[in-house]
């Protein structure tokens, strides 16, 4: 008997490394404000495309992975600590 041998499967289109890994709940910074002046989205879908809303007032837009990648400019993982300057309390 023969072992499972596992074919990989390649597209020359597609490079998943080119890709950011975003996850639901991340924070991304987009390179252009929006119209209400914000910067700031938090991702809250994943799929063909990926639904953002603006930290700003809340409206909410879908863009392709590659529209998303391009236009990205920082990208905070959720389960990144906030990285807040807190004074100390005495």
């Amino acid at each position: 008997m023969q072992p499972c041998v596992e074919k990989i499967i390649s597209c020359r289109c597609y490079n998943p490394a080119m890709f950011t890994d975003i996850q639901v709940g991340d924070k991304v910074r987009l390179r252009k404000a929006h119209p209400c002046g914000g910067f700031e989205w938090e991702v809250v879908r994943l799929g063909a495309d990926i639904g953002l809303v603006c930290l700003t007032c809340g409206h909410k837009v879908f863009l392709s992975r590659r529209e998303l990648q391009r236009r990205l400019k920082a990208h905070f993982p959720a389960d990144a600590a906030p990285t807040e300057n807190k004074p100390a309390e005495k």
